[in-house]
């Protein structure tokens, strides 16, 4: 819901900000929002049940700010300045699909029968919006269909950070690329924007950037990288509809269209159902976690029992047999029944 609402309030501010600019503060705003909660938090002290980034970590962090922080929103930015805020809404459903073809081919994660038929359609209602007829396309959803690539480069990169502090993770996303995008803006003529118009791209950036990303961070946790982007799909619905109520943008046959197509592709993927005996390989990890059937392990006096907490432990071999997603316990191979 958060990050579907950006991009009709985005559009909303394009005619008071430059693009490019744009996209470096609203990342700028996510960055320095979540930095606050970072901060109130060390500063009263309150213990964080979340695992923090390791040096090893800092490579996947650096390729993530590159392709989410820095080509996703530029691009995106540039596409809302060619094109309705309304098919650049539905058009970010290509972000899922991008999302979904990368942890399908190159990460091998599961994907079934019912996903790929949802992408289809997905990717079908994108055609729709795209298409200007002959053998043009629309520029703005180039751009736009560019940024979602660079968000499911993103997306896949950040599963391997996943089971670390979504916060931290959100936090420095958000500060290096909103400042690397603000100062290549500005060496590049943009002018600064009035104050007012700051703060509202930043309170934008904040919640449909920030407080999003964390929220999808842990998701990816629990469900694997093409479940989330599935299940986020339904951004894009979410602010096309406010672009038609807030931005009063009109109802054309083939946003209606396209619309029915998405919306079909979404639905198969949220009626997925996935269950089999699978088998957990002996594995050391480090995340948050509650001792449930997967954590069953032995700890010291300081740590209370039934609270949440993080720190680096061992599963043994399991063989069991219950619904779940890949997430960071069920990456396991299919083999074609599944």
């Amino acid at each position: 819901m958060l990050f579907g609402a950006s991009t009709p309030f985005a559009k909303l501010l394009l005619g008071a900000i430059n693009p490019w600019m744009m996209a470096g503060v609203l990342y700028l705003g996510a960055g320095f929002g979540l930095a606050v909660i970072h901060s109130f938090r060390a500063v009263l002290r309150l213990p964080s049940a979340e695992a923090p980034l390791r040096r090893a970590d800092l490579p996947w962090l650096g390729l993530i700010i590159l392709a989410g922080g820095l080509g996703g929103p530029l691009f995106l930015m540039q596409g809302l300045a060619h094109t309705s805020a309304t098919n650049a809404s539905l058009l970010l459903n290509l972000e899922g699909l991008a999302t979904m073809g990368i942890a399908w081919i190159v990460f091998r994660e599961n994907v079934d029968r019912r996903l790929l038929i949802g992408a289809f359609c997905i990717l079908a209602g994108a055609a729709v919006l795209s298409w200007r007829g002959g053998a043009s396309l629309d520029i703005g959803a180039v751009l736009i269909t560019g940024a979602c690539l660079c968000w499911g480069i993103d997306n896949n990169l950040t599963r391997k950070l996943s089971s670390a502090d979504p916060v931290q993770i959100a936090m420095l996303k958000g500060l290096v690329a909103g400042a690397v995008n603000t100062a290549l803006a500005i060496a590049a003529g943009a002018s600064i924007p009035p104050v007012g118009i700051i703060l509202l791209a930043g309170l934008v950036g904040f919640l449909g950037y920030g407080v999003s990303l964390v929220l999808f961070v842990l998701a990816l946790r629990h469900l694997g990288t093409a479940r989330t982007s599935a299940y986020f799909s339904l951004a894009p619905f979410i602010g096309a509809a406010l672009a038609v109520g807030v931005l009063g943008e009109p109802i054309a046959a083939r946003l209606v269209v396209a619309g029915a197509l998405m919306g079909i592709g979404l639905w198969l993927h949220l009626a997925e159902r996935h269950e089999h005996d699978h088998v957990h390989e002996e594995m050391e990890h480090e995340h948050r976690h509650f001792h449930d059937e997967h954590h069953q392990h032995e700890h010291d006096e300081n740590t209370p029992a039934g609270e949440s907490h993080s720190h680096r432990h061992r599963h043994p071999l399991l063989v069991h047999r219950h619904a779940h997603y890949p997430d960071l316990h069920h990456r396991h191979r299919h083999s074609k029944a599944h």
